[in-house]
């Protein structure tokens, strides 16, 4: 049995939350099993959440048994000696049927103090949006903590946050501390740092089925918010057949290729690939095998791939470290 690496697609992790929808099934092909769900976990290592492979001879196995098993052909040198073992990213695709809370993430110091987590910093590709789709993202002018807590208690925050019309393509990078909420209407492709620490501030006043409002984090917020305004959209080109850059940060870099035909993808860097695919629908082709994606779907190319040919008409997002 060969035990050579190869493209690795994993089951996912569905999520229900109180502001889900069915647009995962409807226009993500995922298997769904209510009208409230919110999230698919594409590729996580979050404790209680560890994806595992559907396909080939690692079916079955999580990948933290497959990073101890293969590490550097896996996740690649250069991750290895940042991150050790783990696996520093996280992968989902996001279907907002309402407004979600607002929130922030704190950074790197505070999520590893408070939390003993990596921070959170992330980006947003926007895959659909409804009309008059809007995202929540900072402030509208610079704040500062007294200001942020007379209107926090006077219902009145989003008054002084900057709301901003969405369509197909948008990206946009939120570092942590900026302020944010996906609005209703919308269907999102994350890629974030491995982390589920979340800080909600605001609900909307929503309750749930019971009557419940969801915990706030006030205070623990204070501290984490960037007060100032950001410039969190982020412009980009959009040649067909090769990798437009989108984001490159310390956490990792985003590239959108419109395939259009055929090419080869040649690796550039010693690390892990995942390839999201966001339209259309693609062949990958690797030691002689063909792989077939489609919308909604996502793929791991271990660090010890270094070239693959693609085929179809499809567009993806290529994310390393």
């Amino acid at each position: 049995m060969s035990t050579k690496l190869y493209p690795l697609t994993f089951n996912p992790i569905l999520k229900e939350r109180i502001w889900g929808g069915t647009k995962l099934q409807t226009y993500l092909n995922k298997s769904i099993n209510s009208d409230i769900t919110g999230e698919s976990w594409e590729i996580s290592t979050v404790p209680n959440d560890v994806s595992v492979v559907n396909s080939g001879f690692l079916e079955g196995k999580n990948i933290n048994d497959i990073i101890a098993l293969y590490p550097e052909d896996f996740l690649g040198k250069s991750v290895l000696d940042r991150f050790g073992n783990q696996f520093p990213l996280l992968f989902k695709f996001i279907d907002a049927q309402q407004d979600l809370s607002i929130q922030l993430h704190p950074n790197d110091e505070l999520a590893k103090k408070r939390h003993n987590s990596f921070g959170k910093t992330e980006m947003w590709y926007v895959m659909q949006a409804d009309d008059n789709a809007r995202l929540v993202v900072g402030f509208k002018g610079n704040s500062n903590k007294e200001e942020y807590l007379a209107h926090l208690e006077n219902k009145t925050l989003v008054s002084i946050l900057n709301e901003i019309p969405v369509k197909k393509g948008d990206v946009f990078f939120l570092e942590t501390g900026t302020i944010h909420a996906i609005g209703a209407g919308i269907v999102i492709a994350e890629i974030q740092q491995t982390s589920d620490i979340t800080y909600r501030i605001y609900d909307w006043d929503r309750v749930d089925a019971n009557g419940n409002e969801r915990e706030l984090h006030t205070e623990l917020a204070l501290d984490a918010i960037n007060y100032n305004t950001t410039q969190a959209k982020v412009n980009y080109e959009l040649n067909n057949n090769q990798l437009n850059k989108v984001v490159d940060c310390d956490y990792f870099k985003t590239n959108i290729l419109s395939l259009k035909g055929e090419v080869t993808w040649n690796k550039k860097r010693d690390a892990f690939t995942v390839l999201m695919c966001t339209e259309g629908h693609f062949t990958l082709s690797y030691e002689e095998e063909n792989y077939n994606f489609k919308n909604g779907d996502t793929v791991l190319l271990p660090a010890s791939i270094q070239g693959v040919d693609m085929s179809g008409e499809a567009t993806i997002l290529e994310i390393s470290i």
